[in-house]
């Protein structure tokens, strides 16, 4: 090989190297997010507790929202459900309230379930609540506007899923990461269409809650699109997807079904890692997501409260659903129930607020939540002798007491650990809450 030649490969091979090395550090850019959602995701931390919401055409068979596929419904019947949907008593204020008493920060509803029913004024398709149904307003544009004056976020509910649509093919074998039925690349610029019609027409919007992927788990669903497109619309608004795996690069959290991060009783996250990125869990307030006539197995106030608290002790956000009747409704068994844990959180938000968790392992008696300085001992569970203890390492605690009535707890401090002394806690109280304060 001559000299000249020899040199000039050199100078190629260094090129190409360069080059690999630019687009590697430019991929690695694009997967960093940036300070406008890393302030997001601080502040979804910081919110805690949320209302989720199923509501739509399903709601009026009061089956459950995955009653078309359970009943094995045909699709072209199930359609005529829309002609007498006509929700007259929705009210977004009285919802919006609700949420807002409860003590809940943000409202995650869905816009479109499996069905393919459009809860909003779609021009990606007439199978909607304005087109679509005699009622002909637009439920989501109330609430978006509701929840913009009262302080509340919005976030949408999404399915990725569509048992319905001929270009989505529900069932079809899937192939080379698309269905061979159907018109994939169709229905990924009718999702995205759809996506930039919820993004851009809608005030409050701040997250995206996906749902589906898992029906099509070696399909190439253009999330990497997806994602960006969303980001690129409104860089605040927050992704997460219900895909029961670890984290993918795009999203802003991570989401599990019914399960508090790190367990799967549910059986949804067994491949669930938890990631870096803030976490959410949501849980239903008897049974069924949407509208179940015959579902009467009602969680407790108790239940619920200590869902949410062992959430929050692992620094996760609670999002509690409710499914509207097809009136436009929430029946009283859900709003009785959410009376009583607004009145808790009147007295203990701030303990769930703004803190974060896993400062200590979970406990027999409960878990820990922590603000700064000041820590939160919540005993769910009351020990016989009334003695609580913590380990704290080297922190120096300066004064205890619960915080509702604000009654002094006396306390011992020895080798890394402090004993709270609880006899003048309530035993039979859903959360005895123990505001720690510590030396800075």
């Amino acid at each position: 090989m001559g000299k000249a030649i020899f040199i000039r490969l050199i100078a190629l091979l260094v090129l190409i190297l360069v080059i690999s090395s630019t687009v590697s550090a430019q991929t690695d850019v694009a997967d960093q997010p940036s300070a406008v959602q890393l302030n997001a995701r601080q502040h979804f931390m910081d919110m805690k507790f949320g209302l989720f919401i199923h509501w739509g055409v399903y709601s009026i068979l009061g089956d459950g929202e995955w009653v078309m596929h359970s009943r094995k419904i045909p699709y072209t019947n199930y359609k005529r459900l829309a002609d007498f949907f006509n929700p007259q008593e929705f009210n977004a204020k009285e919802w919006v309230a609700l949420a807002k008493n409860t003590g809940m920060k943000y409202i995650t509803i869905t816009s479109r379930h499996h069905d393919g029913f459009s809860m909003y004024k779609s021009k990606a398709s007439t199978y909607n609540i304005v087109d679509g149904t005699p009622y002909k307003k637009d439920p989501l544009m109330e609430l978006a506007k509701e929840c913009e004056k009262e302080g509340i976020e919005l976030r949408f509910y999404y399915s990725l899923l569509d048992w319905g649509r001929e270009d989505y093919a529900f069932g079809s074998e899937i192939k080379d990461g698309k269905p061979v039925k159907g018109d994939w690349e169709g229905y990924i610029r009718f999702m995205k269409t759809q996506l930039t019609e919820l993004i851009t027409n809608y005030p409050s919007v701040k997250g995206i809650w996906f749902d589906g992927e898992w029906d099509r788990k070696t399909a190439d669903w253009h999330l990497g699109e997806i994602y960006a497109l969303i980001h690129r619309l409104n860089p605040a608004i927050m992704i997460g997807n219900n895909h029961h795996l670890s984290p993918k690069p795009g999203e802003d959290f991570q989401l599990f079904e019914k399960d508090l991060p790190g367990n799967n009783s549910a059986g949804f996250s067994a491949e669930a890692k938890i990631g870096k990125i803030p976490l959410e869990t949501c849980e239903t307030m008897n049974g069924s997501w949407g509208f179940n006539i015959n579902d009467r197995k009602y969680k407790s106030v108790k239940e619920l409260v200590h869902y949410l608290v062992n959430a929050a002790g692992k620094d996760a956000n609670f999002l509690l659903n409710i499914g509207p009747m097809p009136n436009g409704k929430i029946q009283p068994e859900f709003t009785d129930t959410l009376a009583k844990i607004g009145d808790w959180m009147k007295v203990n938000g701030e303990s769930i607020y703004g803190t974060r968790g896993n400062v200590i392992a979970p406990q027999p008696w409960g878990v820990v939540t922590a603000k700064g300085n000041v820590w939160y001992t919540h005993v769910m569970k009351m020990p016989a002798d009334r003695k609580v203890t913590i380990p704290v390492g080297n922190k120096k605690l300066k004064h205890a007491e619960l915080l509702d009535g604000n009654v002094k707890v006396s306390f011992k401090q020895h080798k890394g650990t402090v004993i709270l002394f609880l006899e003048k806690a309530v035993p039979d109280s859903l959360d005895n809450v123990v505001k720690l304060k510590f030396s800075l």
